[in-house]
Protein backbone atom coordinates (compact mmCIF):
# COMPACT_ATOMS: atom_id res chain seq x y z
CA UNK A 1 0.00 0.00 0.00
CA UNK A 2 1.49 3.21 -0.66
CA UNK A 3 1.28 6.37 1.75
CA UNK A 4 -0.26 9.45 0.41
CA UNK A 5 1.43 12.75 1.04
CA UNK A 6 -0.37 14.80 3.22
CA UNK A 7 -1.94 17.99 1.65
CA UNK A 8 -0.43 21.14 2.56
CA UNK A 9 -3.15 22.16 4.86
CA UNK A 10 -3.10 18.39 6.55
CA UNK A 11 0.42 19.62 7.52
CA UNK A 12 -0.83 22.95 8.58
CA UNK A 13 -3.33 21.92 10.78
CA UNK A 14 -0.70 19.10 12.27
CA UNK A 15 1.41 21.51 13.02
CA UNK A 16 -0.92 23.81 14.49
CA UNK A 17 -2.33 20.99 16.46
CA UNK A 18 1.30 20.30 17.52
CA UNK A 19 1.39 23.70 19.26
CA UNK A 20 -1.49 24.02 20.99
CA UNK A 21 -0.74 20.56 22.70
CA UNK A 22 2.25 22.30 23.30
CA UNK A 23 1.36 25.74 24.54
CA UNK A 24 -0.92 24.04 27.19
CA UNK A 25 1.98 21.66 28.04
CA UNK A 26 4.05 25.11 29.48
CA UNK A 27 0.45 25.75 31.20
CA UNK A 28 -0.07 22.42 33.31
CA UNK A 29 3.33 21.79 33.41
CA UNK A 30 4.49 25.11 34.75
CA UNK A 31 2.26 24.63 37.88
CA UNK A 32 2.36 21.23 38.46
CA UNK A 33 5.59 19.34 36.64
CA UNK A 34 3.95 16.38 37.46
CA UNK A 35 0.85 16.78 36.32
CA UNK A 36 -0.85 13.52 34.25
CA UNK A 37 -1.07 14.25 30.41
CA UNK A 38 -4.66 13.86 30.43
CA UNK A 39 -4.93 17.92 31.92
CA UNK A 40 -2.59 18.64 28.96
CA UNK A 41 -4.76 16.94 26.73
CA UNK A 42 -7.90 18.80 28.49
CA UNK A 43 -6.25 22.45 28.50
CA UNK A 44 -5.15 21.81 24.68
CA UNK A 45 -8.78 20.85 23.76
CA UNK A 46 -7.69 17.42 22.31
CA UNK A 47 -8.79 13.90 22.86
CA UNK A 48 -5.61 11.86 25.02
CA UNK A 49 -5.05 9.73 22.22
CA UNK A 50 -4.61 12.98 20.12
CA UNK A 51 -1.59 13.80 22.25
CA UNK A 52 -0.22 10.69 22.10
CA UNK A 53 -0.29 10.71 18.39
CA UNK A 54 1.98 13.36 18.60
CA UNK A 55 4.01 12.65 21.75
CA UNK A 56 3.72 8.65 22.20
CA UNK A 57 5.43 8.65 26.00
CA UNK A 58 6.35 11.85 28.37
CA UNK A 59 9.68 11.64 27.57
CA UNK A 60 8.67 12.79 24.18
CA UNK A 61 6.39 15.68 25.10
CA UNK A 62 9.62 16.90 27.44
CA UNK A 63 11.97 16.47 24.66
CA UNK A 64 9.26 18.78 22.56
CA UNK A 65 9.25 21.36 25.06
CA UNK A 66 13.05 22.32 24.92
CA UNK A 67 12.75 21.96 20.80
CA UNK A 68 9.04 24.55 21.52
CA UNK A 69 11.45 26.89 23.59
CA UNK A 70 13.78 27.14 21.10
CA UNK A 71 11.36 27.88 17.85
CA UNK A 72 9.65 30.37 20.63
CA UNK A 73 12.91 32.11 21.39
CA UNK A 74 14.07 31.67 17.51
CA UNK A 75 10.62 34.03 16.75
CA UNK A 76 11.04 35.98 19.27
CA UNK A 77 14.81 36.98 18.07
CA UNK A 78 13.19 37.79 14.72
CA UNK A 79 10.72 39.91 16.26
CA UNK A 80 13.46 42.02 17.54
CA UNK A 81 14.94 42.69 14.56
CA UNK A 82 18.91 42.11 16.19
CA UNK A 83 20.27 43.72 12.92
CA UNK A 84 18.62 46.90 12.90
CA UNK A 85 19.25 50.11 14.98
CA UNK A 86 22.37 50.88 17.42
CA UNK A 87 23.18 47.64 18.87
CA UNK A 88 21.87 48.62 22.38
CA UNK A 89 18.47 49.20 20.93
CA UNK A 90 18.52 45.97 19.43
CA UNK A 91 19.74 44.65 22.64
CA UNK A 92 16.94 46.60 24.49
CA UNK A 93 14.13 44.86 21.79
CA UNK A 94 15.10 41.75 22.57
CA UNK A 95 15.44 42.00 26.20
CA UNK A 96 11.56 42.62 25.91
CA UNK A 97 10.75 40.11 23.41
CA UNK A 98 12.46 37.40 25.35
CA UNK A 99 10.58 38.72 28.62
CA UNK A 100 7.26 37.18 27.30
CA UNK A 101 9.06 33.84 27.17
CA UNK A 102 9.06 33.02 30.88
CA UNK A 103 6.85 29.99 31.49
CA UNK A 104 8.60 27.82 29.21
CA UNK A 105 12.17 29.25 29.45
CA UNK A 106 11.54 28.26 33.02
CA UNK A 107 10.04 25.03 32.50
CA UNK A 108 13.05 23.81 30.24
CA UNK A 109 15.52 25.22 32.31
CA UNK A 110 17.44 23.39 34.75
CA UNK A 111 15.80 20.10 33.81
CA UNK A 112 18.17 17.29 34.31
CA UNK A 113 19.35 17.71 31.04
CA UNK A 114 20.29 21.55 31.71
CA UNK A 115 24.13 21.99 30.20
CA UNK A 116 26.69 23.30 32.62
CA UNK A 117 29.54 23.28 29.93
CA UNK A 118 29.71 25.34 26.74
CA UNK A 119 28.61 23.91 23.40
CA UNK A 120 29.56 25.78 20.30
CA UNK A 121 27.74 23.03 18.00
CA UNK A 122 24.33 23.51 19.82
CA UNK A 123 24.04 27.03 19.82
CA UNK A 124 21.08 28.12 17.69
CA UNK A 125 20.17 30.75 15.37
CA UNK A 126 19.20 32.75 18.58
CA UNK A 127 22.26 32.27 20.45
CA UNK A 128 24.31 33.31 16.98
CA UNK A 129 22.17 36.25 16.47
CA UNK A 130 22.92 37.12 20.02
CA UNK A 131 26.57 36.57 19.64
CA UNK A 132 26.04 38.97 16.48
CA UNK A 133 24.53 41.32 18.22
CA UNK A 134 27.44 42.08 21.13
CA UNK A 135 29.94 41.64 18.34
CA UNK A 136 28.37 44.40 16.14
CA UNK A 137 27.99 46.25 19.35
CA UNK A 138 31.74 46.40 20.40
CA UNK A 139 32.37 47.69 16.53
CA UNK A 140 29.51 51.11 16.68
CA UNK A 141 30.87 51.50 20.23
CA UNK A 142 27.63 51.03 22.14
CA UNK A 143 28.32 47.66 24.12
CA UNK A 144 31.32 47.79 26.61
CA UNK A 145 34.28 45.69 24.32
CA UNK A 146 35.03 43.88 27.93
CA UNK A 147 31.39 42.17 27.93
CA UNK A 148 32.16 38.90 26.09
CA UNK A 149 29.58 37.07 23.80
CA UNK A 150 28.87 34.17 26.28
CA UNK A 151 29.26 36.49 29.42
CA UNK A 152 25.93 38.73 27.34
CA UNK A 153 24.26 35.23 26.82
CA UNK A 154 24.87 34.18 30.33
CA UNK A 155 23.68 37.87 31.69
CA UNK A 156 20.81 37.75 29.70
CA UNK A 157 19.29 34.51 30.94
CA UNK A 158 20.23 35.08 34.22
CA UNK A 159 18.54 38.57 34.76
CA UNK A 160 15.99 37.27 32.94
CA UNK A 161 15.19 34.62 35.66
CA UNK A 162 15.82 37.42 38.23
CA UNK A 163 12.89 39.32 36.82
CA UNK A 164 10.62 36.34 36.32
CA UNK A 165 10.85 35.74 39.91
CA UNK A 166 11.14 39.01 40.84
CA UNK A 167 7.33 39.88 39.79
CA UNK A 168 6.49 37.08 42.24
CA UNK A 169 8.44 37.38 44.86
CA UNK A 170 8.38 40.97 45.29
CA UNK A 171 4.64 41.37 44.06
CA UNK A 172 5.31 44.05 42.22
CA UNK A 173 3.37 44.00 38.28
CA UNK A 174 5.24 42.55 35.81
CA UNK A 175 5.98 45.69 34.08
CA UNK A 176 7.65 46.93 36.49
CA UNK A 177 10.33 43.43 36.51
CA UNK A 178 10.10 43.95 32.94
CA UNK A 179 11.49 47.42 33.01
CA UNK A 180 13.95 46.63 35.87
CA UNK A 181 15.32 43.52 34.00
CA UNK A 182 15.58 46.00 31.22
CA UNK A 183 17.32 48.49 32.95
CA UNK A 184 19.82 46.28 34.63
CA UNK A 185 21.02 44.49 31.42
CA UNK A 186 21.40 47.63 29.22
CA UNK A 187 23.18 49.53 32.31
CA UNK A 188 25.53 46.32 32.73
CA UNK A 189 26.70 45.87 28.72
CA UNK A 190 26.27 49.38 27.91
CA UNK A 191 29.39 51.26 27.06
CA UNK A 192 30.22 53.74 30.23
CA UNK A 193 32.11 56.81 29.97
CA UNK A 194 35.03 56.90 32.05
CA UNK A 195 36.17 59.43 33.91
Amino acid sequence: MVKSVPSEEETRTRARTRRTILAAAVEVLVENRSAPLSQVAAKAGVARSTLQRYFPERADLVAALEVYGNELADEATERARTTEGPAIEAFSRLVSEYFGLSEVIMLTLGGEDSRTEYDEDACGPSDLALFELIERGHEDGTIDPRITPLWAQQLLWSTLYSGWSYSGVARVPVFEAHNMCLLSLVKAIGRQARP
